[in-house]
């Protein structure tokens, strides 16, 4: 029988970006951006939801965290029909940065606790991926680090890689959102033989130099023919980031999952971080398109439950943590 804790949970869940250039559905890897969740039993369902990343979400039980915690209850057997939600998030919305998964993720693990954890990691991977289609980012989000996974619509099988430690990522966050469907329309629903070779041969170097902290190889590695030729259009200025940024000080670089946002992988101890961040700046206004950048580390660790204080809420307790 589980038990239900009446005072509640509060877990940080981190962002992910997916596929590294030629990993695509694959490929995901945790950053040090984060949304939190706090999720108690109640006599009816109230949420908070905090900071504009949030804004517009629905707050009845159509919210996706709702839906989600249900299906964790139904799966283990217990009945917990009205919850207070709590839920700040650092992560912008279809910016490619990973805020669905890490709303999933943050779902399942919240509600998995809130019972006492009776279901595995493996089994919420499971429903994660049901969830949001392909493993990459939800995986990452989950079990932190750089994770490579299959899916074979049932269940995930997934290995986590432990990051270089000197390796750093910068990511370039334009302005407008674009969403994941319509960044799969613009895919072909065929690809020749010799894209596919190619796109295997650099995940495999790619997979291995990240997991043998070969930084000299990631910049060949990361090198992409499946998906990132076709959504260029949708972020003028992209490609010309993705061949020169090496020239800049960037180990690699990719559209982060369906995009918009850029990313750069880089050694932190090499220097030239003002160099790249200003190229990636101006070639994207050079196509009048603004963006933020924000240096970020790999997450080492996945969802993590946090120490629960009912003296404070969930903003107040982020807001100590964000300065800390």
């Amino acid at each position: 029988m589980s038990m239900i804790r009446s005072s509640g949970v509060r877990v940080r869940v981190p962002a992910s970006t997916a596929n590294l250039g030629p990993g695509f559905d694959t490929l995901g890897m945790a950053l040090s951006l984060y949304s939190w969740v706090e999720m108690k039993p109640a006599a009816s369902t109230v949420f908070h939801l905090y900071g504009d990343n949030l804004e517009g979400l629905p707050q009845d039980k159509s919210n996706l965290v709702y839906i989600v915690a249900q299906s964790v209850f139904a799966e283990a057997g217990v009945d917990i029909p009205e919850l207070e939600i709590s839920m700040y998030s650092d992560i912008p919305l279809t910016r490619g940065l990973g805020s669905s998964a890490s709303a999933i993720v943050g779902a399942l693990y919240a509600a998995n606790a809130l019972i006492g954890s009776p279901l595995s990691a493996s089994k919420l991977l499971d429903m994660a991926v049901a969830l949001e289609h392909h493993p990459d980012n939800v995986g990452a989000s989950l079990y932190g680090g750089i994770i490579t996974a299959v899916w074979d619509g049932v269940h995930a099988d997934i290995l986590r890689i432990e990051p270089p430690e000197q390796l750093e990522v910068l990511v370039a966050i334009p302005e407008f959102q674009l969403s994941t469907s319509k960044a799969r329309e613009v895919l072909p629903k065929q690809v020749s033989l010799s894209d596919a070779v190619y796109n295997v041969g650099h995940t495999s170097i790619l997979t291995a130099a990240l997991a043998m902290g070969r930084l000299d190889l990631i910049s060949a590695a990361m090198r992409d023919r499946l998906h990132q030729p076709y959504r260029a259009p949708l972020v003028p200025g992209m490609m010309q980031i993705l061949e020169e940024a090496s020239q800049h000080g960037a180990l690699g670089t990719a559209l982060s999952g369906a995009g918009p946002t850029l990313l750069a992988l880089v050694d932190g101890q090499a220097g030239k971080r003002e160099q790249l961040e200003g190229f990636l700046i101006e070639v994207l206004k050079s196509h009048d398109i603004s963006a933020r950048t924000l240096w970020l580390k790999p997450c080492t660790y996945g969802a993590q439950e946090l120490t629960m204080d009912n003296d404070s809420s969930l903003l107040d307790y982020v807001r100590g943590e964000v300065k800390a």
